[in-house]
C-alpha cells in the first residue's frame, strides 16, 4: 500500500511533498548493470512512472542552473550528489505526474540519501529491485555502449564503481534486512533478466488488456 505524503511538510528546497498516495519501488544495481533497459520494460508491462535520478541530474546539467554546474562538476569527479538536491528533482517529477507507481531508478545511492528521501518524503519503498552484475560485465557494458555521455571513460567509471561499492552496497544491506530486496541477476542477457523481473511485479501490477 501507497504511503500518503502530507503536502504540509517542505523538502530542503521549501518545495512541497507529494499530496497524493504512491507507490514506489527503487530500482538499484552498479553502473552498467541494465537497470535502464529493464525500467523501460517494466512500464511498458506494468504501467509504472520512470524516474531515473541520473537523468533527472543530466536534465538538470542542461538547463544551465547554478545546481547544474554544481552536479556536473561532481559527476566528473565521481562522486555522490547532495541527497536534497536529488531529492527536490525525485519529489518535482512525481508531483508533476499523473501515475501513482514510480521506479525510482539508481536512488538512493548511500545511507544518508535513504535516510534524508524517508524523512522528507514519508515514503518507504514497496520493495528494492536489485540488479547484481560483476564489476567486469558493467565494466564491459559501459565501454561498448557507446552514449557519448562524457561520465563513460574508464577512468570516471572506476570512480564509480568504487562509489557503488563503498555507499550503495550498504543501503541493498539495509533493505535486505527488512525484507524488501528482490535480487536479479543481471549479468544473463536482457530477456533472461525481464523473465526474472516478472515474476517480481506479476500479476498482481499487470495491466489489465482492453
Amino acid at each position: 500500500m501507497g504511503i500518503v505524503l502530507d503536502s504540509s511538510n517542505k523538502g530542503a528546497n521549501g518545495s512541497s511533498t507529494v499530496d497524493k498516495k504512491v507507490k514506489v519501488v527503487f530500482v538499484l544495481g552498479g553502473p552498467g548493470s541494465g537497470k535502464g533497459t529493464q525500467c523501460a520494460k517494466i512500464v511498458e508491462h506494468f504501467g509504472y512512472t520512470h524516474l531515473s535520478a541520473g537523468d533527472l541530474l543530466r536534465a538538470e546539467i542542461k538547463s544551465g542552473s547554478e545546481n547544474g554546474t554544481m552536479i556536473q562538476n561532481m559527476i566528473k569527479e565521481g562522486k555522490i550528489v547532495p541527497s536534497e538536491v536529488t531529492i527536490a528533482l525525485l519529489q518535482r517529477a512525481i508531483h508533476e505526474n499523473k501515475n501513482d507507481k514510480f521506479l525510482i531508478d539508481g536512488f538512493p545511492r548511500n545511507e544518508e540519501n535513504r535516510e534524508a528521501f524517508e524523512h522528507v518524503t514519508g515514503l518507504l519503498p514497496e520493495f528494492v529491485l536489485f540488479f547484481d552484475c560483476s564489476e567486469e560485465e558493467m565494466e564491459s557494458r559501459l565501454l561498448s555502449r557507446n552514449q557519448g555521455r562524457e561520465d563513460d571513460n574508464i577512468d570516471t567509471i572506476r570512480k564509480r564503481f568504487n562509489v557503488y561499492m563503498e555507499s550503495s552496497l550498504p543501503v541493498i544491506e539495509y533493505y535486505k534486512s527488512k525484507g524488501k530486496v528482490q535480487r536479479i541477476d543481471a549479468s544473463k542477457p536482457v530477456g533472461e533478466v525481464f523473465e526474472e523481473v516478472k515474476a517480481v511485479f506479476a500479476p498482481s501490477d499487470a495491466k489489465i488488456a482492453v
